[in-house]
């Protein structure tokens, strides 16, 4: 079977399969055909993707057009000027971080196309399919970075100092929500020497909050917070009350906000709020990581930053690509052990009682599958 390489859309950095990918994927029987300049942003030259033994192709149509199996990082799209959903030839399998309810409309053009496509930010939360997970991976780069961006803009150190001069404390962060994202962002500020409390809405998570270096604060909730699979669904009224008010407590005393809180993964709650924000101190700093989602910061606008209060918030958009080059190497054997775990002899291979791929399978036999996604187009 050959798999094909897209270009990524224009701002996006990363690339799907990088060239030790393409070796392991030769060697296990795939054909593979990268279209040129592929890499270039992630600092993967043609000729390196050459010596791995794939093609380089020119033609981004033909190259879809002949594929068995379409790797990407993004959801394919259909525009005018690059018909990548169009490109597709019935039957072909599409593999990447499509995120179909955020992305209805190319899902439906998806389905239409005959395509059988897999979401691998859709793939079960569990031990087995941990490397194949590219939500992990990516949201973890994330937490990293948002934690960078918080210190480089605050108008004080991280750690505590002592010199000649006197003694300057640690600057207090507060994280809101503790799956990935939240936990390599608690563990990135205590390792820069700051002070770090974190709360999540599921209670489970307290451990792992401390065994980073945080400091849990919650709340006791009326309802289990938990959706399963390591994801939080939206809490009663009347526990969001409740949280509101901590909230409020927390963010006041913090210099840095980290906020990473997802509906299932998926969708931003407004956590804080204007009040919340003009109650921290001139020069504090919020970092909204939720940002693809819509924000969990309310007076924040995704893909900006902007000062309210005196206090600077930023919201940035797909921030893995910003470290292009290891985000790629992570994304990449993410799919390649996709590949290499449901393929025989460089033939994929689809089972449909297979908890991995039953759960990750958004399209197929011209139909969109995916309960959640089902569900989100009957309310969209």
């Amino acid at each position: 079977m050959r798999i094909a390489v897209l270009r990524e859309r224009a701002g996006e950095r990363r690339v799907a399969l990088v060239p030790e990918s393409c070796t392991k994927l030769v060697k296990a029987g795939f054909a593979i055909s990268v279209e040129s300049g592929a890499g270039a942003e992630s600092g993967y030259t043609d000729e390196m993707y050459s010596q791995s033994g794939a093609d380089i192709a020119s033609d981004a149509a033909a190259l879809v057009g002949g594929a068995d199996i379409v790797a990407t990082v993004n959801a394919l799209t259909n525009e005018t000027e690059r018909d990548a959903i169009g490109w597709l030839k019935p039957g072909t399998v599409v593999l990447g971080s499509l995120m179909p309810l955020r992305n209805l409309e190319l899902t439906q053009a998806l389905a239409e196309s005959g395509a059988q496509s897999f979401s691998t930010d859709a793939i079960p939360r569990t031990t087995r399919a941990q490397a194949m997970d590219t939500l992990s991976s990516m949201n973890s780069i994330s937490g990293y970075k948002g934690v960078l961006l918080a210190a480089s803009e605050l108008g004080k150190y991280f750690p505590m100092l002592s010199s000649a001069a006197g003694t300057v404390f640690p600057a207090k962060v507060f994280v809101i929500g503790a799956a990935v994202a939240g936990l390599q962002a608690i563990a990135t500020a205590k390792r820069l020497g700051a002070q770090v409390t974190a709360t999540d809405v599921r209670p489970e998570v307290k451990e792992q909050i401390e065994s980073v270096g945080g400091k849990y604060v919650g709340i006791e909730l009326d309802e289990d917070a938990s959706a399963g699979g390591g994801y939080a669904k939206e809490l009663t009224a009347e526990d969001q009350a409740r949280q509101r008010e901590m909230l409020i407590d927390e963010v006041a005393k913090a210099d840095v906000v980290i906020t990473t809180a997802l509906i299932g993964g998926v969708f931003a709650p407004k956590l804080v709020n204007a009040e919340m924000v003009a109650s921290m101190r001139a020069g504090s700093v919020i970092v909204d990581l939720a940002a693809d989602g819509g924000c969990n910061v309310e007076v924040a606008t995704p893909g900006e930053t902007t000062v309210v209060d005196g206090v600077t918030i930023i919201a940035p958009l797909n921030l893995a690509a910003t470290l292009p080059e290891h985000s790629s190497l992570l994304f990449s054997r993410n799919l390649t052990s996709f590949l290499e775990t449901f393929s025989e002899e460089g033939s994929f291979s689809f089972d449909a009682e297979d908890d991995i791929l039953a759960g990750s399978l958004i399209t197929n036999g011209g139909q969109i599958v995916h309960e959640r996604t089902l569900d989100a187009l009957k309310s969209n």
